[in-house]
């Protein structure tokens, strides 16, 4: 079937599946591949669930008229949304990062919705399947758009720019994480500069941490034709700074040359997240959004996703921070807790994940790190941090291991930091405190 007789069919039923567990009334139904299951199979039943036409690209599944057959259905799908972003003449604002892309985004979603009909990423749905997905959410509602984008190989910020076509863009930062993928820090900054080139090559406007010196290295490196500036110092077009974290961050910041001075109490922890704040800031005053109404999105924005979030049990005090952790943001949050106001600390880490030949070198600096925060209990969970173990820490090889521990012998009156991957699954913990 030809794109544009696709794209007619999704005009008229533009809701797109890719689950048959989570089948909408109407909608259209695209049967990807991956290595565990094959979409094709479940076509038929898509149907029966209440989709109205099922994408498929193996031949022998299909029975009808509502059985649409493409060479590949994933090529399909993000030509089909590359087709949809087209027909859009609002603000694309692509966002990328090692650490805080995603937290950043729903600051900008939370700041720019104060005065537009905004759509950004949900979750975190910003990989080559995520992004098509996103931007097929968009509709002639929408004034600005969010898309998160995500990369753990070469090309593949490059390969999303193509797809979601972004008129504006950030980079939260540039870090070690993915080096399997990447090959090394300088295949990070390579990648994530990718979002640098699309914005050079397409007269797109970036959005700039002017104290951040590989990103300034990064930009100066490119000529993009318009850069807004936020960060610490004088230079910068928004300048902010952390007051206090206790642990909830309180910030203030104010334009460039103004005298009126602007302070929130945020629902955030993680000094990290101050730059996070100011580019939201700045977004929100490049579309014109009032600046009392910035700096109230930025104090009401609560954080529901594992990323710097607060949470008080009967016992503690705890900072979930596990949905993700690498080198560099393992680094950040155990900058913030010696900075954190808290009569007890514990710190409680997990393996970081996809670090390739440098796993061991990065663990072992980790514990080194952290190791330097005065009075801090530390408790190392995992395989790669227990090859490192020694007697001025607790280590346990797994995270029920760490558990059963802490049912025995429970933790109290604490503010206690929970940072791992993933994979670790450090929400098993918070039974115990």
């Amino acid at each position: 079937m030809e794109l544009q007789a696709l794209y007619n069919i999704f005009k008229q039923y533009p809701t797109v599946s890719t689950d048959t567990r989570h089948i909408l009334p109407d909608s259209l139904f695209f049967a990807l591949k991956g290595a565990n299951f094959n979409g094709n199979e479940f076509a038929e039943h898509a149907l029966v669930s209440g989709a109205r036409y099922v994408i498929i690209d193996e031949a022998q599944y299909k029975k009808d008229d509502r059985f649409i057959l493409v060479d590949d259905v994933l090529e399909t799908l993000q030509a089909l949304a590359h087709y949809h972003r087209q027909q859009f003449k609002i603000p694309f604002i692509g966002v990328t990062g090692t650490n805080g892309k995603t937290t950043t985004k729903e600051l900008l979603n939370a700041v720019l919705s104060k005065t537009y009909n905004t759509y950004a990423t949900k979750g975190n749905l910003n990989n080559h399947i995520g992004v098509p997905l996103t931007l097929l959410a968009i509709d002639q509602t929408i004034e600005i758009a969010i898309i998160e984008m995500g990369a753990n190989h070469l090309g593949e910020i490059d390969f999303l720019c193509q797809i979601a076509a972004p008129t504006h863009g950030l980079i939260s930062n540039v870090g070690k994480a993915h080096l399997e993928g990447f090959g090394s820090f300088e295949g990070v900054k390579k990648t994530k500069g990718e979002l640098y080139d699309w914005l050079q090559d397409h007269q797109g406007t970036l959005f700039l941490q002017g104290d951040n010196s590989f990103l300034k290295e990064m930009a100066a490196q490119r000529h993009i034709n318009e850069v807004v500036t936020y960060g610490f110092s004088e230079s910068n077009a928004i300048i902010g700074h952390l007051i206090k974290a206790n642990p909830l961050l309180q910030i203030e910041w104010h334009l460039q040359q103004s005298e009126e001075v602007f302070q929130a109490d945020t629902q955030l922890t993680g000094s990290y997240n101050t730059e996070n704040f100011l580019a939201a800031i700045a977004l929100g005053h490049y579309f014109d959004v009032p600046l009392g109404l910035i700096n109230a999105a930025i104090s009401e924005y609560t954080p529901t996703n594992n990323r710097s979030q607060i949470t008080k049990t009967d016992r503690n005090t705890v900072i979930c921070d596990y949905y993700n952790a690498n080198a560099t943001s393992m680094e950040a949050a155990l900058a913030n807790m010696g900075i954190i106001e808290a009569e007890q600390k514990v710190i409680i880490l997990g393996d970081m994940f996809e670090l390739g030949d440098e796993s061991s070198f990065e663990h072992q600096k980790v514990v080194d790190l952290a190791k330097t925060i005065v009075g801090a209990r530390l408790i190392f969970v995992g395989k790669a941090f227990y090859e490192h173990k020694d007697g001025d820490a607790e280590f346990f090889e797994t995270t029920d291991d760490v558990k059963s521990s802490l049912s025995i012998h429970p933790i109290s009156g604490a503010t206690i930091l929970l940072k791992a991957s993933r994979g670790m699954a450090f929400e098993k913990l918070m039974e115990v405190l």
